[in-house]
């Protein structure tokens, strides 16, 4: 199964997906089909690509990479949601991170509604398990914004008026040809907790989900089916994954985000 973590060599490289020949009658198997040729990449890849070009402009100290990162972010509209609650007694994971993913589901309803017609915001349901093992809230409170990214832009800039004015003039851009179609949930995980999200997609439409740390502490992650078969994980030292493929069919999809670290992690969940 594919590993895919959230760096800038892959942020925008499609997950390769499995081609798996599955009746619409049979749901038994993974939940993946193909994807479209052509199918690019969307707003949860640019905010998360976004993220990871923050983190490089500022520990190198350079002002125009944190503007392309704040540029990047400002380019996606995002609609903030709150999930619904999910019955805890509906999963059960396992510490075992080689094989971290979900292992028990809920049927899937006969037709989720993943995006309505009217606009109406991806739905998704969380459940937050097991004790915290620290009280600490970390140094961040969430994911980095496009204005604090124009901000710290101008802080590196300093007095260099040729960046200045770029700042200024993608700042004035404001958000111009945006991206659209993006939904956020922000979490705040304390460590040694656990959150498992139950998220709806309609098949053969393409699916992204990316987890976008505050970069307080590490996060493993896993993207799984209703089966339990696992799409992508990642339990690297990173607080980000990105992964993107194409249901088969109609049914629901659940991302396990475990705390790894000794702080709280305050991380965004984003879907197209």
């Amino acid at each position: 199964m594919q590993l895919k973590s959230l760096s800038l060599a892959l942020a925008t490289t499609a997950l390769v997906a499995l081609s798996l020949p599955v009746l619409a009658q049979d749901k038994s198997g993974t939940n993946v089909g193909t994807t479209a040729e052509g199918t690019a990449p969307g707003g949860a890849s640019t905010m998360g690509l976004a993220q990871e070009l923050y983190a490089v402009g500022v520990a190198q100290g350079d002002a125009v990479t944190v503007l392309a990162a704040a540029k990047l972010a400002a380019s996606v509209q995002v609609a903030s949601a709150e999930p619904a609650a999910l019955d805890p007694a509906k999963v059960t994971v396992t510490d075992d991170q080689t094989s971290l993913r979900k292992k028990a589901a809920p049927a899937a309803p006969a037709a989720p509604a993943p995006m309505m017609n009217d606009g109406t915001p991806r739905a998704a349901g969380k459940v937050t398990l097991f004790t915290a093992t620290s009280e600490d809230e970390g140094a961040a409170d969430a994911p980095v914004t496009a204005d604090a990214m124009f901000a710290k832009a101008k802080e590196l800039a300093a007095d260099d008026e040729a960046v200045l004015g770029l700042i200024e003039d993608a700042m004035a851009e404001g958000t111009r040809g945006r991206i659209g179609g993006a939904v956020e949930w922000l979490s705040r995980l304390p460590a040694g907790q656990t959150d498992v999200w139950e998220i709806p997609y309609y098949g053969n439409s393409y699916a992204e989900v990316a987890i976008v740390g505050d970069g307080d502490a590490n996060l493993d992650v896993a993207v799984t089916d209703e089966n339990g078969n696992v799409i992508c994980y990642d339990v690297s030292w990173s607080d980000k994954l990105y992964c993107d493929w194409t249901p088969a069919w109609d049914g629901y999809f659940y991302v396990t985000v475990q705390n790894m670290g000794g702080s709280r992690n305050s991380y965004y969940l984003l879907t197209n």
